[in-house]
């Protein structure tokens, strides 16, 4: 970490909480950090989004919180369980990312329907590929389709010690397979089969509704004053 060039930017409309202010640290853009380097800033909070790797950095609040799975120690809910057992006829496919019309067209209806309100709307295919895409990280897409129609995609980074979940969209016209809560778990059941330890959730804010679908699966871990804590 001693090694590493981080920067912060100044004082900025907070993406989250309408009524702050965000500082946010970044690794040096022009590094093409190692997977290494990569898994390691994970360990410490850190979170990628296309070619950049950043955390909250903000003197004044602690709302956003990195949270983490150990997939060893989760314990499905009989919820979770019945999402899994409905999806039996669904297929799931993982490949390298790639940039391909089938994908930005299913991208593009995810976010022009389900997120109007937010900073990626509305989507294009440049925003698509400086958000999920890079060329460093590792990146890999988990298709969900029904025979050979993509309803879902589950985007992932595979770094040293586990998968860092990046985002997922689908169709809104299968919203009843609940699959944003299915794509973790079979997230979970993937970085089982590659004997890593952990799953990278990204940031849960409390006072963020759209966010607490990550506190469903425990236990859960979040990085608190520089140390990972075990949640209830």
């Amino acid at each position: 970490m001693t090694r590493l060039k981080l920067y912060q930017t100044p004082e900025h409309d907070c993406p989250y909480l309408s009524d702050r202010e965000a500082v946010t640290q970044f690794l040096e853009p022009s590094s093409k950090p190692s997977i290494e380097i990569y898994t390691h800033l994970s360990q410490f909070g850190f979170r990628r989004s296309g070619d950049h790797i950043y955390r909250p950095s903000c003197p004044d609040c602690k709302a956003c919180q990195a949270i983490r799975l150990k997939v060893t120690d989760v314990k499905l809910s009989r919820s979770q369980k019945r999402c899994l057992k409905a999806a039996a006829h669904l297929k799931f496919i993982h490949i390298p990312a790639v940039d391909s019309d089938e994908h930005y067209g299913l991208y593009e209806r995810y976010i022009n329907c389900r997120h109007k309100d937010g900073d990626m709307y509305p989507a294009t295919r440049d925003l698509y590929r400086s958000f999920l895409l890079s060329a460093w990280a590792n990146t890999h897409f988990m298709e969900i389709r029904i025979d050979k129609k993509l309803i879902a995609c589950a985007v992932y980074d595979q770094l040293n010690d586990g998968l860092s979940a990046i985002y997922c969209y689908f169709d809104p016209d299968y919203s009843n397979l609940s699959l944003g809560k299915l794509a973790i778990l079979k997230e979970i059941e993937t970085t089982h089969e590659l004997a890593l330890d952990y799953l990278y959730l990204g940031y849960q804010i409390d006072e963020c509704d759209k966010m607490n679908y990550k506190t469903q699966i425990k236990p859960a871990q979040r990085f608190v004053d520089m140390q990972w804590q075990l949640t209830d």
